[in-house]
């Protein structure tokens, strides 16, 4: 699959322009030239004025046991600091007997010492593999790489304090999780500086609409499947959707719809999910479909396409345009065409806000995050 020619790489540069870190001291700055601004010199070859940290899963011994035990019901604490600060780097990988440890870890963050995480997602569906599988894949802000190492490069700005945790919610321990968070410290963050939010969701399986007649209308998207619902101040930065579908057809013909600061009728409206997801014509078919990866969209995982079973991972990332809201949004699509299907999602829905947490669904039980066919 192509690789991102200035996705991970540029994080720092992204992030620091972003959050207004990278000024350097007066003293440090080069002379300007008469008509020149060294817009020329990269931001990294700059002088920094934030501290590089790191908090891991090392042994504290001085040994080789560089990961956490995480016994079955029991919870690691992964990160705790004080800000301000900002989380630019999360990598994981995990060694557990359970095959659906990924769907039974539970990752939680915390901004600001507030009680209600602003995070809450199985850890599999946070990195992408949304339906409790491992596969290969890059994109901007996620990746699985060889060895199973799950990476985030999504920023994170907190301005009091952060904490990670995971829950083990399966039966069996988990014998070893490795653990490394890169962060920085640094004096203030800009007054706008938003708080980073992921919200896990699913619908196992979708209600199908019966219609009694051969014309489906759904122009106000009301049953449609939610993937976040939010009040507050911020923008949208995408989603990843698994799909496991019951029933033999294409499972994407349903339109994306989100609403921003109206309940009553969706602002966007968009010509189907494949479209969504930035390919097209049902990824290729039900003979024909290939996976595919690109820095800001991809459906990296097709199994058996359009076949009852087959299995679909797919994700969209609005960081070239993000969507904003200044007081609602809900982000929603159809299950098929006018939600005329009844196959099995879960998803994750990316976001910033002015508040550092909301108001989340409750987390299903770990027996139904599962994928598993209904007929």
């Amino acid at each position: 699959m192509p690789q991102p020619t200035n996705g991970r790489r540029g994080f720092l540069q992204r992030a620091a322009s972003a959050l207004g870190l990278a000024a350097a001291p007066a003293a440090a700055q080069p002379q300007q030239r008469s008509g020149g601004d060294f817009h020329y010199l990269p931001l990294y070859a700059r002088a920094q004025n934030y501290k590089s940290l790191k908090q891991s899963s090392h042994d504290r011994t001085g040994g080789n046991r560089d990961f956490f035990h995480v016994p079955a019901g029991a919870t690691q604490e992964l990160f705790q600091a004080n800000g301000p600060g900002v989380i630019t780097h999360i990598w994981f990988t995990i060694a557990a007997r359970g095959r659906n440890h990924l769907k039974e870890l539970v990752l939680r963050i915390w901004w600001d010492g507030n009680g209600k995480p602003s995070v809450e997602t199985p850890v599999g569906d946070f990195f992408g593999l949304n339906l409790g599988e491992y596969f290969l894949y890059q994109s901007e802000y996620l990746a699985c790489s060889p060895g199973k190492s799950l990476n985030c490069y999504f920023s994170m700005p907190f301005r009091k304090s952060a904490r990670i945790a995971v829950t083990n919610e399966g039966k069996e321990d988990v014998n070893a999780f490795y653990s490394n968070i890169d962060y920085l410290t640094c004096s203030s963050l800009p007054a706008d500086a938003l708080y980073f939010h992921a919200q896990y969701r699913q619908a196992s399986p979708n209600k199908p609409e019966i219609y009694p007649g051969p014309q489906k209308l759904n122009p106000t998207g009301k049953m449609n499947y939610v993937y976040a619902e939010t009040h507050g101040r911020g923008h949208l930065m995408g989603v990843t959707l698994g799909v496991l579908i019951n029933a033999d057809g294409w499972m994407g013909e349903g339109d994306d719809m989100i609403f921003v600061d109206d309940e009553s009728k969706p602002l966007i409206i968009g010509t189907g999910s494949e479209d969504y997801f930035l390919g097209s014509w049902n990824f290729g078919g039900r003979d024909g479909a290939v996976p595919f990866g690109h820095m800001m969209y991809g459906a990296p995982s097709i199994i058996m396409p359009e076949r009852t079973g087959g299995r679909y991972c797919c994700y969209r990332w609005h960081g070239d345009n993000p969507v904003t809201f200044n007081r609602y949004l809900k982000h929603t699509m159809e299950h098929g065409h006018a939600n005329d299907r009844g196959d099995n999602f879960f998803s994750v829905c990316y976001w910033y806000q002015t508040e550092p947490f909301t108001a989340f669904p409750a987390l299903p039980p770990v027996t139904d995050r599962v994928p598993h066919v209904k007929l």
